[in-house]
């Protein structure tokens, strides 16, 4: 029996009664692969050929076919539920009481062995124990060590040397180990790669040895020093620098005796050029293997890990049909290759949200006429998935079917942290991964079982643990049917020593041996290091002899068993995140393909000749209805626009004046429901805002989706702000006799303006901040949106605001400007938009000579981000292009401007021209999409304008390519332009063009005060691995929202509060606990309790 069985057949019976699951039972009579989606040429993939009426359709032109049973139940599996799917591995991993008794037996005698021989362990592996992960140290030295590979000029790597080594506490860790090599790497003197004596003054008084070494030598020597203890510490995690000195060094003495799985190093492709120059390494690598047999078999021979990511560069679920038109070959090349050569070759796994796309890959190539005969060709399969066991069954299908073999690597999964973040940032329904480490303990166990179970002419089991319980748990259900341990290269040494051999257990293990320079090393080893040091990890623990070892080999299934609650009570679902304050906004997961068709099924759905026109009770909308056209597509109208006129204004004005007195007197508690109520019907009906936010804004699908998210999460954290401050009074101090209570109203009539780039997410948060104070609302949207305020507001009356306390004015800003802004009755304006209509709102709003009037403006910003030479390449250039070209650029967060550090401009520019020749403009309604048009014409005519001087001023970059998909919209090709100073930049351009200025280390200061000079303060970016120099930077900046080692955009409501200061607005921030206030009058009430003779409470006081 297989693990879950019962869990699957409760999976096959959701599928039946899914709709969408239902459609996945596709039947093959024959096992000839065919992709999910026809693989388009270039032209196609840009939309050359498709005609208005066929992408008119959103998401559906890109959905794939229906996947056969097997598949349908990994995807039904993405996020279930975890105390289901941990209860059924517990039944399918847990032993017998007397064969849990022999596992424990054979895994306590394994960890007996390897402390006989502690004495014996390697000089690094000592080292590891001492600076585990755990302290602080550990972290600095790594991160030191890490950077230092990576920073290529001098002043900045020493910068990083006094930030990372200066305060920590080194002095516990002298003498701490019996290991010279500890002591003297934590002095830093490895000049000439000898270990060096520690005298015994230095012993006592280690800190201040190393100030005095840095006062005399400086930085440069401790510089070297790391760099040779890095290179030591890399000797210890990777092979060889080539594949032939690998290959030499696997040879030698104790390593003659594993097999090997060799991983050339390095990071995922950003470029073409990245992508193949890892394919040709590959190709190298796997003819280099091949040249050093024959072997018996292919499972005595070496074997090459191959990472997708490496060899494509947009290699995600967006980009799906590209994917298998591209890297389908590439694989099946490589797998040819190594079929010729005689050695395997396994697929890594990566992502959750790859999982799927790469078994669509992985398949294909599989099943290929090509590969017959050959059964060396697997993949890694991540136990701490939840989909991990239906993987496994689909695996078997797809073998049992096509008569061949898979190799599958069991490995535990690399990437939790990072699963656990995405699935809260998405706000996705669940999580891919167990929260809990003894739950993916349980879940391999079981997986395991499952592989043995396959058959052995299906699969042949590969297990990469470090542990001996899961070693002992292995042998334990083999009885003697072939399978292989797999582990780390330099981690594990000592534990298989003890395992493989004549003399041990007699099965063979294979080692992941890394392959490439120091520099490409880092990532990897981050990981590795993490793992090893981590103070829960058997490899730290093993030879601590403070640790029974009964404890150290606890059997997981018993531990997992005895928990109150299987997932972690620490770490709450996606919707959770926020406690009880609110409910996280609903997400979308696009790499879940059941998700991805519903989500598609409803934006069609939602999709309809739309109307806008006034919404204000009593009066009559007038004039003609103007036709409203899809800026992807001009010759497409989406539906009919109808404008207020002066008189209809006045009359909302006299509505809104009414109404806001019994608004105000409803209480906040009553406020805040209907605004949480208004959040909870827009996910219900996301479908048809995002169509809108398609259709009519331009916005692509990521883009719409995060903005029906932020709108709902204004709705509830307004909320939150109201029961917070304005449900109660505020208690006042004071003396006895006396009581003092401060109240908070609404300030009366608001009028909103907000803009076309946010037409939902910006309007809507105005408005319920506006109404959650308790005023009275006219909202009016941009001109170019109309639509969609319009629905909003609908939906915010059904939600249970009254029509006169809400009301929608679709209008020119010059007709509102000129008779509402000017009347006495508006006591507040909330604006979003360019920085000189915020003067003239303030001019017409100081000219009434009444009640002065608040003021709320976000506006423009000359937004910069300032990266050294300590930043990592890759990461930078993928920030950048997001912060810059994400929406079109038209987000107020957009980065406009690039400082990057001399010493890393050409590389970075480099890669950057390369990573925007990926980019895909056009539809903005397929998920391939990456960049949709500008808003209107008048923008693209602004943008081109400027881009026509920059040709003449500055210096092309890149600029991404147009196609006839992009002919009859107002597209405008994002580009990329070297300028020599930030001056010739007269004001915010607001569209995707980025400009980018090189600067020396010594002039850091001029940078942020040419930053500073624009006037503007709404964002900056920061990229350094530095702490002092972004404490220096964040000081001394002067913008409202700063961002480190990350993009610059999408500010989360309650996490990020947005908001920028001088030319970029008046504060307070959106999404932030002060804004309600802005919105609000105050009122203080004291009353002399005393007053109806005397003071009864303080009479009365108990001793």
């Amino acid at each position: 029996m297989s693990p879950s069985a019962s869990g699957k057949e409760k999976l096959r019976q959701s599928t039946a009664s899914d709709p969408i699951a239902m459609l996945g039972r596709t039947q093959r009579t024959d096992y000839t692969w065919r992709s999910p989606i026809q693989p388009p040429t270039r032209a196609k993939r840009r939309g050359i050929t498709e005609s208005p009426q066929h992408v008119s359709e959103i998401l559906s032109p890109e959905l794939p076919d229906n996947p056969d049973p097997a598949r349908a139940r990994i995807t039904a599996a993405w996020s279930r539920d975890e105390t289901e799917a941990v209860n059924e591995l517990l039944v399918e991993a847990s032993f017998a009481p007397a064969e849990r008794e022999q596992v424990l037996a054979a895994a306590s005698d394994l960890v007996a062995r390897i402390r006989a021989k502690a004495d014996n362990q390697s000089a690094v592996e000592s080292f590891m124990r001492e600076y585990d992960l755990s302290s602080e140290e550990g972290v600095l030295l790594m991160c030191v060590a890490e950077a230092l590979l990576r920073v290529p000029d001098a002043e900045t790597a020493d910068k990083l040397i006094r930030d990372k080594l200066g305060d920590a506490n080194w002095k516990k860790h002298v003498g701490a180990s019996e290991s010279l090599f500890v002591n003297a790497s934590t002095w830093g003197l490895m000049l000439t790669g000898e270990l060096v004596q520690l005298a015994e003054e230095t012993r006592s008084n280690f800190v201040g040895a190393l100030r005095r070494l840095v006062g005399r030598a400086g930085e440069p020597v401790i510089r070297l020093a790391v760099r040779q203890a890095m290179r030591i510490m890399g000797h210890q995690f990777v092979m060889g620098r080539t594949i032939k000195e690998a290959q030499d060094r696997s040879a030698q003495k104790a390593n003659a005796g594993y097999r090997y799985s060799y991983d050339m190093l390095g990071e995922a492709a950003l470029t073409r050029a990245d992508a193949e120059r890892y394919m040709q390494a590959y190709r190298d690598a796997i003819s280099a293997l091949g040249k050093r047999g024959p072997w018996p078999d292919v499972l005595e021979a070496p074997s090459i890990s191959v990472k997708l990511s490496a060899i494509h560069p947009r290699y995600d679920v967006a980009n799906r049909a590209r994917v298998h038109a591209e890297l389908i070959p590439r694989v099946l090349e490589l797998a040819q290759l190594a079929r010729t050569n005689a050695i395997g070759m396994t697929v890594d796994a990566e992502e959750a949200d790859r999982l799927e796309l790469s078994l669509d890959v992985i398949g294909a190539v599989f099943v290929d006429a090509s590969l017959e005969g050959w059964n060396g060709f697997g993949l890694a399969v991540q136990a701490y998935q939840k989909r991990a066991p239906f993987v496994i069954d689909w695996l078997a299908d797809v073998a049992r079917k096509c008569g061949r073999r898979w190799c599958v690597r069991l490995v535990k999964g690399a990437y939790w942290d990072s699963e656990i973040k995405r699935a809260q940032e998405l706000g996705l329904g669940g999580y891919p991964v167990f929260t809990r480490k003894p739950n993916t303990d349980v879940s391999y166990l079981a997986c395991a079982k499952q592989m043995f179970e396959a058959g052995a002419e299906l699969i042949y089991p590969q297990f990469a643990t470090h542990n001996a319980h899961t070693i002992a748990a292995i042998h334990h259900y083999a009885r003697n049917r072939p399978y292989e341990y797999q582990r780390l290269h330099g981690m594990g040494g000592d534990l298989y020593a003890e395992v493989i051999g004549a003399q041990n257990l007699d099965v063979p293990c294979r080692v992941y041996a890394p392959v490439g320079s120091h520099e490409d090393l880092l990532p990897y080893l981050v990981r590795r290091l993490l793992e090893n040091g981590a103070n829960t990890s058997f490899v730290n623990r093993a030879v601590d002899e403070n640790v029974p070892i009964r404890d150290l080999v606890a059997d997981p299934c018993e531990l997992v068993r005895q928990l109150a609650a299987k997932p972690h009570p620490r770490i709450p679902q996606p919707i959770a995140l926020f406690g009880e304050q609110r409910k996280n906004s609903m997400g979308v997961n696009l790499a879940n393909d059941n998700e991805l068709k519903a989500l598609a099924e409803s934006v069609n759905a939602g999709r309809k000749p739309w109307l806008a026109e006034p919404l204000v009770p009593g009066s009559m909308p007038g004039g003609e209805a103007r036709e409203v056209t899809d800026p992807a597509d001009r010759r497409r109208v989406i539906g009919h626009s109808r404008s207020a006129d002066v008189g209809v204004l006045e009359k909302a004005l006299a509505n809104a004046v009414v109404a806001h007195d019994g608004w105000n007197a409803l209480p906040a508690v009553s406020r805040a429901k209907i605004l949480e109520h208004a959040a909870d019907l827009l996910e219900a009906r996301r479908g048809e805002f995002i169509a809108l936010c398609v259709r009519e804004a331009g916005k692509t699908m990521s883009a719409a989706i995060a903005e029906v998210r932020e709108a709902a999460d204004f709705c509830r954290y307004y909320a939150a702000m109201a029961r917070k401050l304005f449900a109660h009074p505020e208690i006042l101090p004071g003396p006895t006799g006396e009581s003092n209570e401060l109240f908070l109203h609404g300030r009366g009539v608001f009028v909103c303006i907000s803009p076309w780039n946010f037409p939902l997410a910006i309007f809507m948060g105005q408005v319920a901040a506006a109404l959650a104070a308790g005023n009275s609302v006219i909202a009016k949207p941009a001109d170019q949106t109309t639509l969609i305020g319009h629905a909003a507001v609908k939906l915010l009356h059904e939600a249970g605001i009254p029509e006169d306390v809400l009301q929608f004015v679709p209008c020119k800003g010059s007709v509102l400007g000129n008779s509402l802004l000017t009347k006495a009755e508006v006591a507040g304006v909330c604006f979003t938009g360019s920085t000189e209509t915020a003067w003239t709102i303030n001019r017409t709003l100081a000219a009434r000579n009444s009640s002065i009037a608040a003021l709320i403006a976000e506006t423009g910003g000359q937004n910069a981000l300032i990266a050294d030479s300590s930043a990592l390449p890759e990461q930078l250039v993928k920030d950048v292009c997001a912060s810059a070209f994400d929406s079109a650029g038209q987000r107020c967060s957009a980065a406009r401007v690039l400082f990057v550090q001399d010493d890393i401009a050409d590389k970075v520019i480099g890669m950057l021209k390369g990573a925007m020749a990926e980019l895909v403009m056009g539809d903005p309604g397929l998920l391939s999409t990456d960049v949709g048009p500008v808003i209107d014409a008048a923008s693209h005519k602004v943008l081109s304008e400027h881009a026509a001087r920059m040709d003449r001023e500055a210096t092309l970059i890149g600029e991404v390519a147009s196609s006839a998909a992009t002919a009859n919209g107002t597209f405008f090709a994002p580009r990329a332009y070297e300028i020599p100073r930030l001056d010739i930049l007269h004001k915010e351009v607001f569209g995707p063009i980025l400009h980018v200025l090189r600067w020396k280390a010594d002039q850091l200061d001029e940078v942020i005060d040419q930053i500073n000079a624009t006037g503007y303060g709404l964002t900056l970016g920061i990229h350094s691995r530095i702490n002092d120099t972004i404490q220096h930077i964040v000081k001394r900046s002067k913008v409202g929202n700063c961002y480190v080692n990350r993009n610059q955009i999408g500010a989360v409501v309650g996490v990020q509060p947005f908001g920028g200061e001088n030319l970029s607005g008046t504060g307070p921030k959106a999404g932030g606990p002060h804004y309600l206030l802005r919105f609000a009058t105050e009122r203080t009430v004291t009353i002399n309790t005393t007053a109806a003779g005397g003071n009864a409470s303080l009479l009365t006081l108990s001793e």
